[in-house]
């Protein structure tokens, strides 16, 4: 045998063009296969608010939410959004640039600091307001303990959260869409 019959075959990984609604926008993303979401949001959309921290889903900053629920997009390929509702830490503001209630309620009671994790802990905190509009303190601490913070000790992140509980409009919880998944690679149709 020669070397080139013993190695197996590789399968290239072309451009995908993916469907996919971003803070209520609907776009078209041209990417690569393998690219993350965190990169096809802030690479490809220009969607920077969203950091891309330890690429390996342990610190939780790139937590946005994907058909309402909270996920690591540096953990999910950008074309297993395609079809899918994405939130940002961007979709948080008012129309007018403004900091949004759970925004600013963090601003107040000091919760950012470096700000790194910031954007991973508001998704968290709208995901669960959204869920469970009057959590309890427990449930609070529970839900942002699955992101790091090496600033604030999350007592702050706690309190800011608890402070717009039950009197922040955080919207409706989105559905899950069961095309999700679905992609067309490039020059194909879905």
């Amino acid at each position: 045998m020669t070397g080139a019959e013993e190695r197996p075959p590789t399968v290239e990984a072309g451009p995908c063009t993916v469907e996919v609604t971003v803070n209520g926008k609907p776009s078209v993303v041209r990417t690569e296969a393998r690219r993350s979401l965190v990169e096809v949001l802030r690479r490809d959309l220009g969607l920077t608010g969203t950091p891309a921290g330890c690429d390996t889903g342990a610190c939780g900053s790139c937590t946005v939410l994907l058909d309402g629920e909270p996920v690591r997009s540096c953990l999910v390929l950008g074309v297993q959004a395609a079809g899918a509702l994405v939130e940002t830490v961007e979709s948080l503001a008012r129309p007018d640039g403004r900091l949004g209630p759970l925004q600013e309620s963090f601003r107040r009671s000091f919760a950012v600091q470096c700000g790194y994790c910031t954007p991973g802990m508001l998704m968290l905190g709208t995901a669960l307001l959204r869920a469970e509009p009057v959590p309890g303190r427990a449930r609070i601490r529970d839900c942002v303990s699955a992101n790091l913070c090496r600033c604030t000790g999350y007592q702050p992140v706690i309190d800011a959260i608890e402070a717009v509980a039950g009197s922040v409009p955080v919207g409706p919880p989105h559905v899950r869409r069961p095309d999700r998944f679905r992609t067309a690679p490039t020059g194909e149709g879905p």
